[in-house]
């Protein structure tokens, strides 16, 4: 933090509180209508530092983008439009429960890139939700911070996101990728490294193209989503959303909506179909089952929901020629971002620099690769640094 800041401090010594990035293995746009997704949280994290302020203020700052943001705790102002958006969204969702923190400064540090799919915003928001409820001396249940945090997102941000990226990066558990019903949050817990999958890694490259959830492609891909979801509704209402259609019944209601709203929902229904068979493939340890949901679940994001770009089809067909690889998708919203692709550990780093090289050849891009495993999330990361803090006392 800077010296200015320093000067409006109170004494109290800072408190830290982080959260993880994650990727999600499958199950794309399929959040927001009531469906499956399997995501995992990985070893990138924001680190959300708070202590507080002696002169009765809000302060936001953070390492990785310029400016700082400033609030009276009565001031209930809107978006600034900027990074700060994401923390204060938090907060507002914290007052709207008549939860008032008292005066602080809160810094944002990480190291999940930027625009990549890679749930950055999320980990700002779990972040600070936890720094923000410890400093009012407040507590909330894991699942209700994630919907916080989705609520600072869909009103504050204006960005609307589903339910899977918070809820990972707050409930997560290391080893382990969760099986999520985003209708009613029940979740299963899938080991990451049963059967062959324990010779198998989760290799991460991100294309370097830049997107936003926040921009046009993704709310009208959306928007052309939810309207078919209405044609489908009113012909099979005993179906709740389209987590619980099926091929069958979109075919039945094709002629009554437009073609894009056709192809959206195709995507979702057949992708929540693809996530139950990625899930038993992961129970019964078969990394070529697997692989093959992921290659299905690509292309239906290029053909049917159309999210992505020239640069990632490139990295997911050169992937999956690579020896060792199983498998590979475009993860996270759509429109740039990365790929997440399932390797042998022993061919994981003669296939990132195989990747790194075509890419590069392809578009002069320098492909950034990680080998992710699976870690815990916000609250179960505080909970064992709490154990061990006992431990070390004892």
């Amino acid at each position: 933090m800077s010296q200015k800041r320093n000067q409006a401090l109170g004494p109290d010594a800072p408190q830290s509180f982080s959260a993880p990035g994650r990727v999600n293995l499958i199950g794309e746009h399929t959040d927001y209508t009531g469906g499956l997704v399997m995501p995992m949280a990985i070893p990138f994290s924001t680190v959300a530092t708070i202590q507080p302020a002696s002169d009765g203020q809000y302060h936001f700052e953070s390492d990785a983008f310029e400016g700082t943001r400033t609030l009276d705790p009565k001031d209930r102002s809107g978006r600034a439009g900027n990074w700060s958006d994401y923390a204060v969204g938090v907060l507002r969702e914290l007052q709207a429960l008549g939860i008032e923190p008292p005066p602080f400064s809160l810094g944002l540090k990480g190291n999940v890139p930027q625009g990549a799919g890679l749930s950055s915003s999320a980990s700002v928001e779990v972040a600070t939700t936890l720094a923000l409820l410890a400093h009012a001396g407040a507590q909330m249940e894991p699942k209700e911070i994630a919907l916080l945090c989705q609520r600072a997102e869909n009103k504050y941000v204006n960005s609307p996101c589903g339910i899977m990226d918070q809820f990972v990066v707050t409930l997560a558990t290391a080893g382990f990728a969760l099986l999520l019903n985003t209708r009613d949050l029940s979740y299963e817990s899938l080991p990451m490294n049963g059967g062959a999958l324990a010779n198998c890694c989760v290799v991460v490259a991100n294309s370097g193209v830049r997107h936003s959830i926040a921009g046009g492609d993704y709310g009208l891909r959306r928007r052309q989503l939810e309207a078919g979801q209405v044609v489908l509704s009113r012909k099979f209402p005993q179906r709740r959303d389209l987590g619980e259609m099926n091929i069958e019944e979109l075919e039945a209601c094709k002629a009554d909506m437009p073609p894009e709203s056709y192809k959206r929902c195709h995507h979702v229904i057949s992708e929540n179909a693809r996530v139950r068979e990625a899930g038993k493939a992961m129970l019964a340890g078969d990394p070529a089952w697997l692989g093959k949901t992921m290659i299905a679940s690509h292309a239906s994001q290029r053909d049917d929901f159309e999210c992505s770009v020239e640069e990632v089809d490139f990295l997911v067909a050169t992937a999956v020629q690579i020896p060792g690889c199983y498998g590979a998708r475009l993860t996270g919203g759509g429109f740039g971002g990365c790929t997440v692709n399932l390797v042998s550990v022993d061919k994981a780093d003669s296939f990132a620099s195989q990747l790194r090289d075509a890419y590069r050849s392809r578009f002069q891009i320098e492909a950034e690769i990680y080998v992710c495993e699976p870690v815990d999330g916000a609250i179960a990361h505080r909970a064992k640094e709490a154990d061990g803090a006992d431990s070390g006392a004892a």
